[in-house]
């Protein structure tokens, strides 16, 4: 059987620090953390779960927590499920394991009942939720919505909203219409893009047009398409439309396909996540790709300092990359 001693041999750290990277504890670098947890995996080490959560009262689970009231209970877009791949490659390489917490589950009793070291956040339905989360000081990161005290990771919302707006801007739009998704008082997503839809319009001389923006009420394509038909009974002039989700840009289509009007021909549209739907749909979507795996990972990285002591909320914006395909062109 493979000791904490034969690893400590192998790297040349003392048994102390290998044990403590073996834990997840102390304030090891993650280079370090990372060299002596590669020589375990190497040399076959088992740790005793049992035995080790007894000594250091840690479980090595990490609790999921996605309940939102615009979304669902489950892992069905696939932006999530590829940030939730991210999450794991991390911490299961840093001896932890994922639990899935339905909204069915209290947070709270379910980490002291199975003895949760930390949660990561995919969305959280309210205030009351976030408050016994911040009073229960368990480590937690958030990969979507914006909470004080909480460190984050998530898109450059607004810097991708100013890409997508300038394409079309380039393409030669000037009357470009906005579908936004729902505005919650912790999800970022939708202000953050409109801010940089508005900036945008403001830097390039285009008058903003209140009658070109619509709220959609859910994040889907439903919820597009609703949204889409309302803009279309203000009989406004738009020549393209830039949707704040892919989801949002599907059921905008559809409305448009409904009243006649042909993307790209008629109407230009862009997107926003880079689901792989995208490609497939006619025509396939233009949209600004969310680097989700990179989200997971930056996310699991600042867990991992909050369980090893680190109390200071940080916030961690990825860039989003502009995807070509065939739903734009010159008006």
């Amino acid at each position: 059987m493979v000791t904490i001693y034969d690893i400590s041999k192998k790297t040349g750290f003392s048994p102390p620090t290998v044990s403590k990277a073996l834990n997840g504890a102390g304030t090891l670098s993650l280079v370090t953390r990372s060299r002596i947890l590669d020589a375990a995996r190497d040399m076959g080490y088992v740790p005793n779960l049992t035995a080790r959560a007894l000594s250091t009262r840690r479980s090595r689970l990490i609790g999921i927590i996605n309940k939102d009231i615009y979304l669902t209970d489950v892992f069905i877009p696939p932006i999530f499920n590829n940030i939730l791949g991210g999450a794991r490659q991390v911490m299961e390489a840093h001896g932890y394991e994922l639990l899935m917490l339905r909204g069915t589950h209290d947070f709270l009793t379910a980490a002291s009942y199975r003895n949760i070291d930390g949660f990561l956040l995919f969305a959280i339905p309210g205030e009351e939720e976030y408050r016994g989360l911040l009073k229960s000081r368990l480590p937690c990161v958030s990969t979507n919505d914006l909470l004080p005290g909480i460190s984050t990771a998530l898109t450059d919302n607004y810097g991708g909203a100013v890409t997508a707006v300038q394409y079309l801007v380039d393409l030669g739009h000037r009357h470009i219409a906005y579908i936004a998704g729902p505005v919650t008082w912790m999800s970022p997503a939708s202000d953050e893009r409109f801010q940089g839809y508005r900036d945008c319009l403001e830097r390039n001389g285009i008058t903003e047009n209140p009658e070109l923006t619509e709220t959609a009420g859910l994040w889907s394509a439903l919820g597009g398409y609703e949204a889409a038909r309302r803009l279309l009974e203000r009989k406004e002039t738009f020549t393209a439309i830039f949707a704040t989700s892919d989801n949002l840009a599907y059921g905008t289509i559809k409305a448009l396909n409904e009243a006649g009007l042909r993307v790209p021909r008629d109407v230009s549209i862009i997107g926003f996540d880079g689901e792989p739907l995208g490609e497939y749909i006619s025509p396939p979507l233009t949209t600004m790709r969310q680097d989700s795996v990179l989200i997971g990972k930056t996310a699991a990285e600042l867990l991992l300092k909050r369980l090893s002591g680190e109390e200071r909320a940080e916030l961690k914006r990825i860039p989003a990359e502009l995807v070509l395909r065939s739903s734009c062109r010159s008006p």
